[in-house]
Order: C-alpha cells, then structure tokens, then sequence
C-alpha cells in the first residue's frame, strides 16, 4: 500500500505542499485498530525508541546501583533542548558512576534551545557533548557498561553488550526477531533499528499496557513510562511536544519523538499504541498528525484539544513574523 495524504501545507486558500505518511493503530495483544498507508513499512524508529533503549538501565541494576531518580531516567530517554536543566543532569549521571563528559561518545552539534548557545557564545565556551540532544541515552548506555564493569569506550558499537541488551529489548516488546531488524547508526553514532510500523506501534501498547509481560519487564517498563510523564521537561524541554503534551494530558498518555518524522505514543487507560511515520521525513507535520490521531480516537478532551491547537494547526510565519499560512492534517483513520 502507498502512503497516504496526511498534512496539507496551506498558503492562503492554496494547498502549496502536502505531507505524506503511514499510522498504525495496534493494541497491547497485537491487535490492529486502525491505520493509514503502509503499517508493514520498515522504518528506523530513531529516538522513539529511547524510552525502550532505557530499559536495560533498569534491568542491569544501574538505576539503582547509582541512586538515580525519575528525572534522571526521563533524560535517558530524551531529545533534549540543551538547556541547562538538561546539562547539569547529564553531568550528574555521569559523575554518579564516576565517569566524565568525554566519555560521551555522541558527537557535538550546537543545543537546540538558542539561549543556552548565545550562553555559550557569550561565555566563550565550546560546544561539548552534553549538548548533543542524545546526551542523555548515553550516559545511561554508559552507566550500564560501567554497572557490569564491560569497556566504557566502546559501548556505541552494535558488538557491545550495552546495544546486544538493546537489541534484546526492542525484539521481544516488538515481536519482532533480532535477524529481522534492520540495523543502521543513528546521528549520535549508536545503532539504530528498523522494524515494521505496525511492530513499533505494538511496542509503545506494550509499554501502556504491560499486563502481558514478565513481571520484572513490566516494573522496568512501568518505571520508564512513569518517569517521562512525571519528569516530561526532561524530554525534550521548553516549547517542545513531548514535553507539552505529556503536561496537557496528564499522565494518560506518553510520547516520543523520532527524526527523519517520526512520532509514537502509548496510551495509558486503553493500552493502545500509535506509531507515525511522516514519508518525506519532515518533522514539521509530526504534531498535526499526533494530535489528529488522537482527536479521531477520541483520547483528547476539547479542553486537551484547545491547549495543544498550536500544535494541531502549526502557522507558516514569515519573516516579518506573520501569519502566512498552516499546516492542516487531512485524513481519516481507516478503522479495522
């Protein structure tokens, strides 16, 4: 099946782009509920995968080996604005586990947040990278090598123990075997996996609703979900969806941005999980489409609906910061 038409790029009365994209609607047993587009389209979750890449963090001890707390493990699952609520986390995992910033082994790019990189500027500072927006999942990569005594420097290879645990997790919440998961590296250099979108929307449910797993798996797992939505901030941070949708919402649901399009949210009360693949890759039409979704299933209040409008209906501003447009979700789910 083709992708589907999801976003309209509207200038004026003029449809002047379109967004293209797949949704797969699946439930904690693996049953489908609806979609658009192609939910067997294998695509690289990205960093929608962070909250399972932090599982094993729980699972090896480290979280507790090193007393870290719920905002700590929120941060691990982070794409993260680099500000200073961010940094200062990231140094303290890593000096809790005796372990210093060039340990981090994702790469520099400038943070995202612009104040802390005038901050940087001003101060003469270099860029470093805690303020890779990755710098949280890391550092609880690092603290799990560092737990189990494993080589610290390495931990980034898809050889390494820390990513073979990685891989272990993501096969068995996404039923999916590891010699069918496609292996890539992500922007901060570790592996990144590509599975079928119906399979990542089943492990966001699975994460909602863990009834159906181990009983150590469903603590680990309760533990991380329950962290992003008390700590959100960590997330991603000021002005950013997941930070603001999981404090709109309230504990009913958590979700995660990926790049290259990609957005997943696991539903609480229903165990439901969504995962949404935009086919050009722009992150721009992630939200429409989130909140559309989430609309039509009816898990948004009118109230939830109104405080996230912003980003249900983006404006297209210009340079002189008018309104000059708006994106638009334009579909219906297809229900099974």
């Amino acid at each position: 099946m083709n992708a589907a038409n999801l976003v309209n790029v509207m200038r004026g009365n003029l449809i002047e782009s379109k967004h293209l994209g797949h949704i797969a609607i699946v439930d904690y047993t693996g049953k489908l509920i609806a979609s658009n587009g192609n939910i067997n389209s294998i695509v690289f979750a990205r960093s929608s995968m962070k909250p399972l890449q932090a599982i094993p963090i729980i699972e090896t001890g480290a979280y507790e080996s090193y007393q870290l707390g719920p905002a700590d493990l929120s941060l691990c699952c982070a794409s993260h604005n680099g500000e200073e609520q961010h940094t200062d986390r990231v140094i303290s995992i890593l000096e809790k586990a005796d372990l210093v910033e060039s340990s981090l082994q994702c790469g520099t790019h400038i943070p995202r947040w612009e104040e802390a990189y005038k901050k940087i500027i001003i101060e003469n500072r270099t860029v470093t990278p805690v303020y890779n927006n990755c710098s949280g999942k890391h550092s609880g990569m690092l603290i799990t090598a560092k737990h189990l005594n494993e080589p610290i420097d390495s931990y980034y290879n898809m050889e390494h123990p820390v990513q073979q645990r990685i891989l272990q997790v993501i096969s068995e919440l996404a039923e999916t075997p590891k010699e069918d998961i496609q292996i890539g590296v992500d922007g901060c250099g570790v592996p990144v996996h590509g599975i079928a979108l119906e399979k990542i929307a089943l492990a966001y449910a699975k994460m909602a609703k863990p009834d159906n797993l181990s009983n150590s798996r469903k603590k680990s797992v309760s533990q991380v979900v329950h962290a992003m939505i008390q700590e959100p901030e960590m997330v991603g941070g000021t002005n950013r969806f997941c930070t603001d949708f999981m404090n709109v919402v309230k504990g009913k649901m958590f979700g995660k941005v990926g790049a290259e399009g990609v957005y997943c949210i696991g539903d609480l009360r229903s165990g439901i999980g969504i995962a949404i693949k935009i086919e050009d890759g722009n992150s721009r039409a992630t939200s429409p489409v989130a909140v559309e979704v989430m609309k039509q299933l009816g898990m948004l209040t009118e109230e939830e609906l109104n405080e996230l409008r912003e980003y249900h209906l983006p404006s297209i501003k210009n340079a002189r910061d008018e309104n000059v447009g708006s994106l638009k979700a334009d579909f219906l789910l297809d229900y099974v």
